[in-house]
């Protein structure tokens, strides 16, 4: 096909197709507005080895695919949906003489399940595959699966500006032999960065906002702004509105969920004398050429799903942009003319950045990816050829919620359930959702709730403002016709995804054969905890406190009416650690929990140790996975069994709960000491408090009969259990290297003190300790005693280890400064050849 618009890809394609015909795969790599999108695949249709057959293009975003194939179609002086068409969510444009077909990458990626040999498809190019999205990596090594196994005369190209070309390149071809990779030059104008650091503190709807009113009057053209999400859109779209800016000015949003005559709105030029300020996610990062566009503020922040498959739960994280994205973002103003592009951060912070943003498979919830292998007939991912392979953690949660849901066998092979769910385009825990609750009559309502569920949240709340996480008023406004509604708090609703919502729900209920209505909202609760079994809650205590089946607890805003409820199903929730923040939920009773869940519902006697009470609790419970339905005492519990509760118990408070004497505490000691010091060092039982912990059961339990309750435990022989760890030999060898107590030169017995540093403590009045010249020592001679050398009154005078070198030295001193305080006390000359002596002198008569 000869094409008349000159691109600077049209100088590589000549290459392009005579790689294609020497071999099956290939690497694209051409800078953005290139054409590469547009004309490398109209340059296809005329090669032998298409034949007949179609051109599938995937693209990441739906407006890219609509837009692209508009542009193709143009080209061809034709409409969309005669040789160009395409297929994304909800609009579909294709004839009976389509050759190129634009599909978003989850739609091939059921289209791939239900033909895996893609009969009447030549070709599947993978445009902006650097973006590496899940169902894009999905869909190439399912597709390098097919041709190696079905269809070795299929073509696949991955395209890309900023694509790592190796990685792709060794993939797609044979071992130690990669696909070839043809490199493009761009059609771009130079782009002055400017670079605009900001404090972390500031408010970045605010910087952004500010930045954009001070670019407006030095530079010229559209500009187009990068923000992480819809909310940061819709605030800085409110600072612009109050700013006034001159009528010539318009404000447009753009995002994924925007109705598509807004983003066209968005793409098309300004009129003459007019200006536009385009406000985008990432949507228009690559593919998407926005006309006029002279200028870029990029806030350098994006949106990843994260996922934790420690706590089953995602969370949209807002994370700094990679130095590919900004090369990209930086790249859009430069498309039609030289531009300027506004960084908000430091040039000396650029090459911080993370060169490529994380793959999503890396980072993202992989049940659909787990069902689409399992449909595929794939049981370890790892078989399958892929860029980066899925994490394991990730996997190995995914088929374990699959066999939950009766998806795939204890085998992991698909069940005739899990095909079903496969054919709709949801979540799996939606699509069993929509399977199950259509079983029961509730068709309708169910796939409501899954398109509710499934896409932006309907309510718009302010900030700071309270947010009502009741999913019942939400369906109730998706079931109505009216375009006004109530909302509680005077929460404002968003109408473009209502109607889309609306829009979903009925193809849904058409492709299930359900009911053209919703039906009453009543049994949401039911619908949710049938997609989130793990996610049921039961309320423990006040203050909006609730406890997940799944073990992990859940956190409701108090003043929603919701948190007065006994049990709700949550649906969605964020992935915090700790107490997770409920943001939709409906209510559940208890009868219908049985009614569900009689399966997974266990009775167990369950003997715990309870902190409120102090004591050992004995009860029969009935349970749906951490929570407790019911429960009644168990009459007589097993000895066993509270034995092992009470152990639990002292492990977790500790060890100071025992009754410890200060007598005890030195034992302790006394033993760490000869376990230290004597050969036979191993032979001595550690009994530190780690230690002690680690063996609780050996030492303590038997002495716990007929013990329930903290309280109790005052009463047991702590002394026997201790000293019973010992045998007798040791004990005695105890008493003789490292005694309680120590006999003094006067004839007093000192208690030693072993606990207050690491060599035992003798204090004795320096009287006591005369015509004594060696420092005493124990365990066989090896530690010789700290001597705490005290006044008549008991204060301390000396610290020593080394008696000997203290009555040569230090004596002196002392002595002249005490004979005047103590005149009562001897205070001889020659502390050796006095008399040691615990009393004052003899009164004279």
């Amino acid at each position: 096909m000869q094409l008349s618009h000159a691109l600077p890809i049209q100088e590589i394609l000549p290459e392009v197709r005579s790689r294609l015909l020497q071999g099956s795969n290939l690497v694209v790599q051409a800078p953005p507005g290139s054409g590469k999108t547009t004309l490398l695949p109209l340059s296809l249709l005329d090669e032998t080895w298409a034949g007949a057959g179609r051109i599938i293009v995937l693209e990441p975003r739906r407006l890219a695919a609509r837009m692209a194939a508009r542009r193709m179609a143009d080209l061809l002086g034709e409409t969309v949906g005669e040789t160009i068409g395409y297929r994304v969510r909800l609009d579909t444009r294709v004839g009976p003489k389509t050759r190129i077909e634009l599909n978003t990458d989850g739609v091939f990626l059921r289209r791939l399940q239900r033909d895996p040999e893609l009969r009447g498809v030549s070709a599947v190019l993978f445009d902006e595959c650097h973006e590496r999205g899940l169902d894009s990596d999905a869909s190439l090594a399912l597709c390098l699966e097919a041709q190696a196994a079905l269809r070795p005369d299929l073509r696949l190209i991955a395209m890309s500006a900023t694509l790592d070309a190796a990685p792709f390149a060794a993939l797609m071809g044979p071992k130690d032999n990669p696909a070839p990779v043809v490199t493009g030059e761009g059609q771009s104008y130079p782009v002055e960065t400017r670079w605009r650091p900001v404090s972390p503190q500031a408010r970045l709807d605010a910087v952004v906002a500010g930045q954009v009113l001070d670019a407006l009057p030095e530079t010229e053209g559209d500009l187009l702004v990068f923000l992480p999400g819809v909310a940061e859109i819709r605030r800085v779209e409110h600072l612009l509105t109050e700013a006034r800016l001159t009528p010539n000015i318009s404000i447009l949003p753009l995002y994924g969920d925007l109705p598509g005559p807004q983003q066209d709105q968005a793409l098309q030029p300004s009129p003459p004398g007019r200006r536009k300020i385009v406000l985008s996610t990432s949507i228009a990062e690559s593919s998407l050429t926005i006309e006029g566009v002279r200028v870029v503020v990029d806030s350098g922040y994006m949106r990843q799903p994260r996922f934790s498959p420690s706590t089953g739960m995602a969370r949209l994280e807002t994370i700094r942009v990679s130095q590919a994205s900004a090369d990209q973002r930086r790249g859009r103003a430069g498309r039609l003319g030289p531009g300027v592009c506004y960084r908000l951060w430091a040039e000396a912070a650029h090459g911080g950045l993370p060169k490529f943003t994380a793959p999503e498979i890396a980072v993202t919830d992989l049940t659909s990816l787990a069902l689409d292998l399992a449909a595929w007939g794939v049981r370890d991912a790892r078989a399958l050829p892929w860029l980066d392979a899925p994490p394991d953690a990730a996997m190995a949660y995914a088929q374990d919620l699959l066999r939950g849901l009766e998806a795939v066998d204890e085998t992991g092979a698909i069940t005739p359930h899990g095909k079903a769910m496969a054919e709709l385009p949801l979540h799996p825990r939606l699509a069993h959702m929509v399977i199950r609750g259509h079983a029961q009559g509730l068709g309708g309502l169910a796939c409501a709730l899954a398109a509710l569920l499934g896409e932006r949240d309907i309510a718009r709340v302010p900030r700071n403002a309270p947010r009502d996480a009741d999913l019942r008023w939400r369906l109730e406004i998706v079931a109505g016709d009216s375009e006004r509604h109530s909302t509680p708090h005077g929460l404002q609703v968003d109408m473009n995804a209502v109607r889309q919502i609306r829009q979903l729900a009925r193809d849904w209920r058409r492709q299930i054969g359900a009911a053209p209505h919703q039906g009453p909202v009543d049994d949401a609760g039911l619908l949710v905890a049938l997609a989130y079994p793990d996610r049921v809650a039961k309320k423990r205590g006040g203050g909006g406190s609730f406890l997940l089946s799944n073990g992990r607890g859940a956190k409701l805003d108090p003043l929603d009416a919701l948190s007065r409820e006994e049990y709700l199903a949550v649906a969605e929730v964020d992935g915090a650690q700790a107490d997770a923040r409920v943001f939709l939920a409906a209510p559940i009773d208890e009868a219908t929990i049985e009614a569900q869940f009689a399966a997974a519902i266990a009775s167990r006697d369950a003997v715990d140790w309870d902190d409120r009470s102090g004591a050992v609790l004995a009860r029969r419970q009935r349970r749906l996975g951490a929570l407790v339905l019911r429960e009644k005492p168990l009459a007589d519990p097993p000895a066993e069994a509270i034995r092992q509760a009470l152990l639990d118990a002292i492990v977790k408070r500790g060890l100071d709960v025992l009754p410890w004497t200060s007598g005890l505490r030195q034992w302790q000691a006394r033993v760490a000491l000869l376990r230290q010091h004597l050969p036979a060092a191993a032979d001595w039982p550690d009994m530190s408090d780690v230690a002690l912990v680690a063996r609780l059961a050996d030492w303590l339990g038997p002495y716990l009969d007929r013990v329930a309750k903290l309280s109790h435990l005052s009463g047991i022989d702590l002394h026997a259990a201790l000293t019973h760890q010992l045998d007798y030999a040791q004990q005695k060898q105890l008493e003789a290297e490292a005694p309680a107590h120590w006999q003094v030169p006067s004839g007093s017995t000192i208690p030693l003190d072993y606990v207050q540093g690491e060599v035992p403590v003798l204090p004795v009045r320096l009287q006591e300790m005369f015509g004594y010249a060696d420092t005493p020592a124990i365990a066989g001679g090896r530690v010789k005693l700290v001597l705490h050398l005290l006044s008549p009154a008991r204060r301390p005078l000396q610290v020593t280890s080394d008696l000997a070198g203290f009555w040569q030295t230090s004596y002196r001193a002392v002595r002249a400064e005490m004979r005047g305080q103590y005149p009562k006390h001897d205070w001889p000359e020659n502390p050796l050849a006095a008399t040691p002596t615990a009393r004052a002198k003899p009164r004279i008569r």
